[in-house]
């Protein structure tokens, strides 16, 4: 884990600049992946253009001042639509490239947020863009969040929360764990997300709801479990579809 923890924090953005960028008109342009990278068709429309960057506008203003400063050394270069992932699906994903010197990159995701699943039954958000309820709720849970979260929305009124697209992460490897050491894990995971919970709500309220029993414990147990039985048989009917000709299947080298 130290090994691991020391190579993610020596890697920096320009190492990956190579191999999302390439030079098009002498201009760094985000290289096309497709299906999973790609220009838009009104790339050349002027009114696009525009628009991106009266939206980039609008999200440098929700950020820090420390970090506007920062953001000034910037140039807005390039956008590529972005693949979401299985939880964003139906949602508008981007990518920005933005460079403050030929070696010095900066990759910004660009997410488009919609309303709570949880507003029919907690109330509206208190906060107009819906951007900015997903940044203020990670603000909230975590103990230190992305340098460039912010938010901003499109005049065609879909809103959206910006981070960075590379941010350091640590994929830990849970499918090589241990019994024992996938449990410390576990541990971990449930520190992390007691803590996410007391940040952002009552934390007194939590604890006494909690109990000093393990019903809620078993509770999360057997819904997990009921979780990965579920896992196994859409996996299952994946596979099935597959192999019926039903779903085209790609895999990447």
């Amino acid at each position: 884990m130290q090994r691991q923890l020391a190579k993610t924090h020596a890697h920096t953005v320009a190492e990956d600049f190579p191999k999302l960028v390439e030079t098009v008109d002498c201009q760094p342009t985000i290289k096309d992946h497709p299906p999973l990278v790609s220009h838009r068709s009104e790339r050349g429309n002027e009114a696009f253009e525009a628009q991106v960057v009266k939206a980039f506008a609008s999200y440098r203003d929700t950020l820090q001042d420390d970090r506007r400063v920062l953001m000034d050394r910037y140039q807005l270069k390039d956008v590529a639509l972005k693949v979401v992932g299985v939880g964003s699906v139906g949602t508008w994903c981007g990518v920005v490239l933005l460079m403050a010197g030929e070696a010095d990159p900066l990759f910004l995701q660009v997410k488009e947020a919609r309303a709570s699943v949880l507003e029919p039954f907690g109330g509206k958000s208190v906060y107009a863009n819906r951007g900015q309820r997903v940044v203020n709720g990670q603000r909230l849970m975590q103990s230190a969040s992305d340098l460039f979260l912010g938010w901003t929305q499109t005049g065609d009124g879909r809103h959206f929360y910006v981070r960075q697209l590379r941010d350091m992460k640590i994929k830990p490897m849970v499918e090589i764990f241990s019994p024992s050491l996938l449990l410390q894990y576990a541990a971990l995971c449930g520190w992390a997300l007691a803590r996410a919970h007391a940040r952002s709500g009552d934390a007194a309220t939590l604890s006494g709801y909690l109990g000093k029993s393990d019903s809620f414990d078993e509770a999360l147990a057997w819904f997990a479990l009921a979780y990965a039985d579920q896992n196994e048989r859409d996996h299952d009917a994946l596979l099935a579809a597959v192999r019926q000709g039903r779903l085209e299947a790609v895999t990447e080298g």
